[in-house]
């Protein structure tokens, strides 16, 4: 059918679904007139980058309010607002890391769901570390490893361990590859993304707080990560690809390997 799945059948006993940190409610808004149109969300880890990806996208558009300062839908105190909205395409800021990230998400589907949207594609945005490409290079993720090298998503719900597919659309990817070559600047390959829970000895940085191996035991690790397919390292992308894939949504992840 083409619209966006939830699996929660308290969902349909509630008298109102809040979603919290997006502030927004069943009952408050009209969210299929405000949000029913959208086929295309972007999302990335910092509000303020992602305010200035929908002006953007907005000038490029051709839209209306296209030199404004555009308004959050979510309240000031909360870590994951949703900027940017426009027709069609909305922009959110996750935050930083799986629990940030998954938060976002579980309010943003929830959203398109309420709104009844149909065939929507979600694109994830951001920064990474990278593994044996050139810096500057972007990043599609095939499939979402975890610190194993793992395809997988594991969340703990209640006192048991739930393992989720972390497989992401392959057709997009490769949609998304081909549009990659209109643009000279910044060469863009498809290869698997490593999530990790920390940045520091979970990515096997030197130069945290704690470190707990050595160099070599470093290289070597990364070594391995290399020889299994993985091209970038950063800490959403099992979350994105686990909530997406569950979900029903065309999802897809691409990173800008910085220095």
């Amino acid at each position: 059918s083409g619209f966006v799945h939830v699996k929660n059948p308290h969902l349909d006993s509630m008298e109102e679904d809040v979603l919290y940190h997006l502030d927004l409610g069943t009952k408050t808004h009209n969210l299929a007139a405000m949000f029913g149109d959208i086929k295309f969300v972007c999302v990335g880890g910092s509000p303020s980058r992602m305010r200035a990806f929908a002006q953007f996208m907005r000038r490029e558009l051709g839209l209306a309010g296209a030199g404004e300062e555009q308004p959050d839908t979510g309240a000031g105190s909360h870590p994951t607002p949703c900027s940017g909205r426009g027709p069609r395409s909305p922009s959110a800021g996750h935050g930083m890391g799986t629990p940030s990230i998954s938060i976002m998400l579980h309010e943003l589907i929830k959203l398109l769901h309420h709104a009844k949207c149909r065939d929507v594609t979600i694109i994830r945005i951001g920064t990474s570390g990278g593994l044996g490409i050139e810096a500057g290079s972007v990043v599609i993720t095939a499939t979402a490893m975890d610190s194993s090298l793992q395809p997988r998503f594991e969340q703990v719900v209640l006192d048991d361990v739930v393992v989720r597919s972390t497989e992401l659309d392959k057709d997009l990817a490769e949609e998304l590859l081909v549009c990659s070559m209109e643009i000279a600047d910044f060469p863009t390959l498809i290869g698997h993304t490593m999530c990790t829970y920390d940045f520091y000895e979970g990515q096997g940085r030197l130069d945290g707080a704690l470190c707990s191996f050595s160099s070599e035991k470093k290289l070597e690790y990364l070594g391995r990560a290399y020889d299994a397919g993985v091209r970038n390292i950063e800490m959403e992308s099992t979350a994105f690809a686990a909530l997406c894939g569950l979900c029903g949504l065309k999802g897809e992840s691409c990173q800008f390997y910085l220095l």
